[in-house]
């Protein structure tokens, strides 16, 4: 794991099993005292006597395995680090920016193809939760924050002024663009399963793309909400949005479309994401977000990731700091266009990269205050469907604490679309009662037993079970996050007790440590800077403005269609355009799958052969 990663991180847990095994299973294997598990739970007479260090286990931990962590997946999150970057970057030159400058073709004539060496196209990709994280920490605006990271990677100051090849990214890209693709698809998808509840539906424990999910649909955009339902709760699977999250979604259009104009197969490509969460690093290293998925004729091949290496607030600044770099003293400012490479497809580079246009009307913004911390999904499918129903109106009301929101859109009185936020996981094991199918009784005649509801004094049984199915069988969608406050609270985000945290809010100190009140205020401060950043961009005009009628193309849109900002009929040929220049399915392209993960606690242990093979077959891609 990171090493910055420890159980102090974490504010919500989960039971853990009676013999998790984290501590001790490790690569290469310690030298066996005895055959007694030293953090396996048992009576006080077969306590061991010897003294162990203490267990480093997290959230992640317990999410990433079935049972306990595997050794293959502990070293696959453990490679993905701010040290892995630094070894990409020295590990070989990268593609001159005279050559992605020029003409494609030539270059490929002049050797610049399949055999032109090992040089690679080193590429990053931004969340705004890590932007808004470090402008809480430093004082600064969100944009600014965004502009000190792209100079960080990208710029003279930056990464490219040290190490072996003086390597930096050439593109850094914000993931609120795919996002807006991921919003316009999420409403689709929600609207095709509802018109159509029937047809080609998920059954139980089915997870494959394929497949329409049932409702209420679940956000599948938290890597540690689905390992959760994976590996604990299959029934769930048929709920799961198949939509990619921001990260694949922003992985798999650089990998396709740069080895496309390129010439250049995807594994010369290499992929940082900068995410607020260490669970992604998971999502990275799962085995259908890579290219043997979306490009044919691979099968035999190792499977390259469509995102290599996941870093997290904390890292990034750890990134700097072994450069030499002070993060905070960077430039406050963007990149001198004049050394800007434009992205080889002219209308992707206009949707990837809006602030280098002069046309600057479609900007990426963070999601409103309203929409919540964590994309927005739901807010945008209520949008959508107020639109479709003139006259109608959004109310709200809280649930049991402030992670649970419920959502009504009524139109004279009449419920037309409801659904509901749960963050944390206190509250997602809630919401996953609730949706637990009925258990046959054993006995022959017996009734059916309602699971998922707490029984009140004086309740018949069942009765509060099938109340509870009841009203969760009523959301038509549910965005579920697995941190509580949603993702501006992702486990690598910069907490107030971080020293560089503590000195900035109260300078001189750095020995007390903070407890929950200024945590939650320090959330507070970040969930700030995340919101502020749609008054930090110039003002986007709204459906009346003609202005906004108009695409890419010059054509005029109808004023419905836009949505929250977003114009629906411009991302929907973006996202054509892109299957079609690449030559691969949109539904390949956007969507995934989930499977069923058996526990294999309890079966007779792995040999080292096996061991090796795993760990072997697991990290071919991408390192």
């Amino acid at each position: 794991m990171s090493a910055i990663l420890s159980a102090d991180d974490l504010n919500d847990f989960i039971s853990p099993g009676v013999a998790c095994i984290k501590p001790v299973e490790t690569l290469p294997l310690q030298k066996p005292q005895d055959s007694v598990n030293p953090y396996e739970v048992t009576t006080e007479d077969k306590l061991p006597a010897a003294n162990h260090p203490p267990a480093q286990i997290s959230l992640t931990d317990c999410l990433a395995c079935s049972g306990c962590v595997t050794s293959a997946e502990a070293v696959l999150v453990s490679l993905q680090s701010h040290a892995e970057v630094l070894n990409a970057l020295d590990g070989c030159p990268s593609i001159s920016p005279s050559q992605l400058r020029g003409d494609v073709t030539t270059d490929l004539m002049n050797g610049y193809g399949e055999n032109s060496g090992d040089n690679k196209v080193f590429v990053a990709s931004v969340s705004p939760q890590v932007r808004a994280s470090l402008a809480a920490t430093y004082g600064v605006k969100e944009q600014e924050a965004g502009w000190m990271i792209e100079q960080l990677l990208n710029g003279p100051l930056g990464l490219s002024s040290g190490g072996r090849f003086g390597n930096g990214f050439t593109w850094v890209v914000d993931t609120n663009t795919m996002r807006e693709a991921c919003l316009v698809i999420g409403a689709e998808e929600m609207m095709d399963s509802a018109s159509r509840p029937g047809e080609s539906a998920a059954t139980d424990g089915e997870g494959a793309a394929s497949t329409k999910p049932k409702t209420p649909i679940l956000t599948s955009a938290c890597p540690g909400w689905i390992c959760y339902a994976e590996k604990t709760h299959p029934h769930i699977l048929p709920h799961l949005s198949r939509l990619k999250s921001p990260q694949a979604l922003t992985g798999i259009l650089l990998k396709t479309v740069l080895s496309k104009e390129l010439g250049i197969s995807p594994d010369r490509i290499w992929h940082v994401a900068l995410m607020p969460c260490f669970d992604k690093k998971l999502e990275a290293s799962r085995a259908e977000l890579t290219d043997v998925y979306w490009q044919s004729g691979q099968e035999s091949k190792l499977a390259v990731r469509d995102v290599d290496c996941v870093i997290t607030a904390r890292e990034l600044l750890m990134l700097a700091d072994t450069r030499g770099i002070s993060f905070p003293n960077l430039p406050r400012a963007p990149l001198d266009l004049q050394h800007r490479i434009p992205f080889p497809d002219p209308k992707l580079d206009a949707f990837l990269f809006p602030q280098h246009q002069l046309d600057r009307r479609r900007t990426p913004r963070n999601a409103p205050s309203t929409a919540g911390p964590s994309g927005g999904y739901l807010y945008h499918i209520l949008q959508t469907y107020k639109t479709s129903h003139p006259g109608s109106e959004i109310r709200t009301e809280r649930g049991r604490n402030a992670d649970v929101v419920e959502y009504t859109l009524v139109r004279d009185d009449q419920v037309l679309l409801k659904g509901a936020r749960y963050y944390g996981f206190r509250n997602i094991q809630n919401l996953v009662r609730k949706l637990k199918p009925p258990r046959k009784s054993r006995m022959p005649g017996g009734k059916t037993i309602m699971l998922g509801g707490s029984r009140k004094p004086g309740q018949p049984k069942g009765a509060a079970a099938a109340a509870s199915q009841s009203a969760s069988s009523e959301y038509a969608y549910v965005e579920v996050m697995a941190c509580p406050g949603g993702c501006t609270n992702g486990g690598g985000q910069i907490k107030v007790d971080d020293l560089a945290t503590v000195q900035a809010v109260n300078p001189g100190t750095g020995n007390e440590k903070p407890g929950p009140a200024e945590q939650k205020l320090w959330l507070a401060k970040v969930d700030e800077a995340y919101f502020s950043a749609e008054s930090d961009d110039e003002p986007m005009p709204d459906a009346d403005d003609h202005s906004m009628q108009v695409d890419a193309g010059g054509c005029e849109e109808p004023k419905s269609e836009i949505i929250n900002g977003i114009s629906t009929s411009h991302v929907k040929a973006i996202l054509a355009h892109w299957s079609e220049s690449t030559g691969i399915e949109l539904d390949k392209l956007v969507y995934t799958s989930y499977r069923k993960v058996d526990s294999d606690v309890g079966k007779d242990e792995v040999g080292d052969t096996e061991r090796v093979v795993e760990l072997a077959g697991k990290i071919g891609g991408g390192w």
